[in-house]
């Protein structure tokens, strides 16, 4: 067991499907871990609600929706220990709050309350943005999937960080890892050497994982280095039965000071499994 399993897994709650579908996902991650699941849901009394004397109707609520985010949890994973917890207070705020002390903190990609229409919800965005700890984001209605983990490398510390979790995740899972590295050159560069480039990249991405095939000798490790200037594009089309797509929240292209960078951000609002964010400030096994 590493040092972050002992750690709990936490899942920010509310009535939602998509927030449900979280739990569900988490409940297994925490079982596999031999950790605590820890549901808990954040709320706001707003002046005018406690005036009216509601603050008891919407607390009622909140530990209804935890319950029955318990129930779920237990069906899905028997025997894994769970908490719930209500908080007053703004779920981004709580939930980057207990990342430090978090193995992992699990959101679906919309909950109530968000943006009718939108692709992805921003408790979510600005969550696995600024987590300390690992993120994962699970899409409502998300199909069973038994496929590969993929994971995104390029030089960056962040990247290290991602393929180390990937690694482990497929080891615990016992699923075959899917490695991909994009890669672009110039447009007018002739086809010859951007061959010639495309071989160099393979090689360079087989030599890197060479010590970690050794670490996992067990695990399937497929590396693919892809001339794509858009890297959520490859990592999608890497396996599209992917169970899970694991990331690092900082890359090497031009937007990359935003909050997640270009990729994240079109992974959590385009990927139909779920997506962990992984930070470069994310603790050593």
């Amino acid at each position: 067991m590493t040092a972050t399993a002992t750690r709990p897994v936490f899942v920010g709650v509310d009535a939602s499907a998509a927030s449900l579908d979280a739990v569900r996902w988490a409940a297994k991650e925490a079982r596999r871990r031999e950790t605590t699941l820890q549901l808990l849901h954040a709320c706001i009394f707003e002046e005018a609600s406690s005036r009216a004397g509601n603050s008891e109707l919407l607390l009622e609520h909140a530990h209804r929706s935890l319950r029955r985010a318990a129930e779920i949890a237990g069906e899905e994973a028997p025997g894994v220990r769970v908490e719930t917890s209500v908080r007053l207070g703004l779920a981004v705020d709580l939930l980057l709050a207990e990342s430090g002390g978090a193995a992992l903190v699990v959101l679906g990609s919309h909950g109530l309350g968000g943006l009718r229409g939108a692709l992805i919800g921003s408790v979510a965005l600005r969550v696995a943005a600024g987590a300390s700890c690992p993120v994962v984001v699970v899409p409502t209605h998300r199909p069973h999937r038994t496929g590969p983990i993929v994971v995104g490398v390029d030089p960056s510390d962040s990247s290290e960080h991602a393929l180390r979790f990937a690694l482990e995740e497929a080891a615990a899972a016992r699923a075959p890892v899917h490695v991909v590295h994009a890669w672009h050159d110039g447009l007018l560069v002739p086809e010859a050497v951007l061959a010639d480039i495309g071989v160099a990249e393979q090689r360079e991405l087989e030599a890197h994982l060479a010590s970690w095939a050794r670490k996992y000798p067990a695990l399937d490790i497929t590396a693919r280095a892809v001339r794509d200037r858009i890297a959520s594009r490859a990592l999608l089309d890497a396996a599209p039965d992917a169970r899970l797509i694991v990331v690092g929240t900082r890359g090497r292209g031009p937007v990359a000071g935003g909050l997640l960078g270009s990729t994240g951000n079109a992974l959590l609002t385009h990927a139909a499994c779920p997506v962990a964010v992984v930070r470069p400030s994310d603790r050593e096994p």
